[in-house]
């Protein structure tokens, strides 16, 4: 019988594995992650995406080019501007689960989310934990991200609560409300400092764990809106 079916059969796996080695590589960038992070949260143009990871325009352009390359992102164009998204919710699933994984295996990357986050906030709720309670009416849900992002998505019944509106929010609680705070994903520090100085002055608030990430990998409703949210 002859060798070359086989011999076929292997370069094919080849191709294979170093075609998926190609999303890996497109991974290995810290710099790539924040955007994949940031991207889950919406699309944004290049200048947006440089703006809000602290690239010049020419770096964050070409960490778009490779995401793209790699197929983990798509584009729309707009007269000159071009927008980038993510390709597909598995995209944030599998950067969801980066964290996870590098987290369990790696002490310094728990270090480092500890020291980043603040230890007393990593242990967050789980949506399956409260999402009874947030249909029922009995948790204040506030959404910390930037305002433009809770007009994109958020959680059903969420309260718009930038950090530079967060003083004003105290003013509208009831007594004894218990407070529920996300923003972005698990690595996303707006929802801890929120925690820390909700609890500052005595309410009772947690963090949601995995924030947005974790509800959209979870395939979970969300709603948009346009409210305008006054800064305090």
């Amino acid at each position: 019988m002859s060798d070359a079916p086989l011999e076929s059969d292997h370069a094919v796996k080849v191709a294979l594995f170093d075609r998926a080695a190609e999303v890996a590589t497109a991974l290995g960038s810290g710099r790539r992650l924040e955007i994949i992070d940031l991207l889950a949260q919406g699309e944004r143009s290049v200048e947006e995406v440089a703006r809000e990871t602290h690239q010049s325009v020419q770096s964050a352009s070409h960490h778009l080019r490779r995401l793209a390359i790699a197929h983990l992102v798509a584009t729309r164009r707009e007269g000159a501007r071009v927008y980038y998204r993510l390709r597909s919710r598995e995209v944030a699933e599998l950067w969801l689960q980066l964290t996870r994984v590098s987290a369990q295996l790696d002490r310094d990357v728990e270090a480092l989310a500890a020291a980043y986050l603040g230890p007393e906030e990593l242990a967050g709720l789980r949506a399956a934990d409260v999402i009874d309670r947030m249909a029922d009416g009995s948790l204040v849900v506030l959404d910390v991200r930037p305002e433009e992002e809770w007009r994109a998505a958020h959680l059903p019944g969420a309260v718009p609560a930038p950090l530079v509106a967060l003083r004003e929010v105290p003013t509208r609680l009831a007594p004894g409300s218990e407070v529920i705070v996300y923003c972005r994903g698990p690595w996303c520090a707006y929802a801890s400092i929120a925690v820390r100085w909700l609890r500052d002055r005595g309410i009772e608030a947690r963090r949601l764990e995995d924030g947005f990430l974790g509800w959209l990998v979870d395939g979970r409703a969300v709603e948009s809106g346009s409210t305008e949210v006054a800064e305090g």
